[in-house]
């Protein structure tokens, strides 16, 4: 996850219904259809072939991109989905204003009118985008007390909207259910940060009992910090965040080349990583639109998820190296030190990237 223009995020839709009317307002990034890229499974849009396109769309001022965008209208509309009923139904795209050129490192934020004549029997909407783009999340425009915010999956579409606004409430374990595997795919395949945090933390010492300490700790550390960012308790920009993050993770790779002994001292620090990495991982769920409802379902949810991404990566690394090489006297020389330096370059690499350019 980062700060600067490649960074994928949802986009957020807002919408009302009025006399017969569907309305909506996109917040979104408009480079990505633009420029034709799928971000359905990447966190960055340099991951894609389209990001030189990307990076120059981004680069324009703003009447030139809603330019871009008009001439492009034709191909823009089939990419939103809307059933009623069950029965597909076109949109209509409306005025499309593109956000301030700004800072070219941070995402820009384009802003698209939407409507639908609704059918007077109509009863219930769902609503989606095409698969490239990722997740959508779509928001009750009013924002009353107990209005919705429902996610979709890449290329998925909302459960239904009663006409009236109303959503059925869903159950805890249906929530739950719900954000774990946002959570899983926040470090597996999109957390490419967070994998080698955790494999800097397995490669300090490839036996359980140490990695099983390691782990914990960060665990509990990252609840902490996203529950209480979640909840407006504390919070960071992500411009200090996701630097320190990078830096967390060239720090316990040197600490695995210089042999420091796991103990209290590590421990420590690994904790203090750890709440960093909760104000990462809470400036995602903020993109989300969480349900306020059922916020502790979600939180739980997304957790799981987190947790069991982390499980996704160190099973293979236990399989290859504990079982067998690392109890090898060449494993520390050819293994150990080459993998955490790698792991710490890179990091030191994101931290310049994030800090600088």
């Amino acid at each position: 996850q980062t700060v600067l223009a490649h960074e994928v995020r949802p986009g957020v839709m807002d919408v009302s219904f009025d006399d017969g009317m569907l309305n909506a307002r996109l917040v979104f990034n408009a480079e990505v259809p633009l420029s034709g890229m799928d971000v359905s499974e990447v966190a960055d849009t340099n991951e894609t072939e389209q990001s030189d396109e990307y990076d120059n769309l981004r680069a324009l001022e703003p009447a030139q991109l809603e330019e871009v965008f008009q001439k492009n209208l034709d191909a823009m509309a089939p990419l939103f989905q809307l059933q009623v009923d069950g029965t597909k139904q076109n949109w209509s795209l409306g005025a499309f204003s593109a956000g301030a050129l700004g800072d070219v490192r941070l995402p820009r934020d384009s802003v698209l009118l939407l409507s639908a004549e609704l059918p007077a029997d109509a009863s219930k909407v769902q609503i989606g985008w095409d698969k490239s783009l990722g997740r959508l999340v779509v928001r009750d425009a009013k924002q009353a007390a107990g209005g919705f915010a429902l996610m979709t999956d890449p290329g998925g579409v909302t459960k239904p909207i009663g006409v009236d606004g109303t959503v059925e409430e869903a159950s805890f374990l249906e929530v739950l259910g719900e954000y774990i595997p946002v959570g899983i795919d926040h470090i597996v395949p999109k957390g490419l940060d967070h994998i080698l945090f955790v494999l800097g933390l397995f490669f300090f010492a490839a036996r359980l009992g140490p990695l099983l300490g390691q782990v914990s700790l960060f665990t509990i550390a990252h609840t902490i910090t996203l529950a209480l960012a979640t909840l407006e308790v504390v919070s960071l920009p992500a411009s200090i965040v996701e630097p320190l993050i990078a830096l967390s993770i060239t720090y316990v790779a040197l600490e695995n080349v210089i042999g420091t002994k796991f103990g209290p001292v590590r421990l420590g620090v690994i904790f203090f990583f750890g709440l960093l990495h909760g104000l990462g991982f809470a400036s995602v769920l903020g993109d989300f639109g969480l349900p306020e409802d059922q916020l502790v379902a979600a939180l739980i949810g997304f957790n799981i998820g987190v947790e069991l991404g982390q499980i996704i990566v160190l099973i293979p690394a236990l399989i290859l190296f504990a079982t067998w090489a690392a109890r090898q006297d060449w494993y520390r020389a050819a293994i150990q030190i080459p993998a955490s330096l790698a792991i710490g370059a890179v990091g030191l690499y994101w931290f310049i990237e994030r800090t600088f350019l």
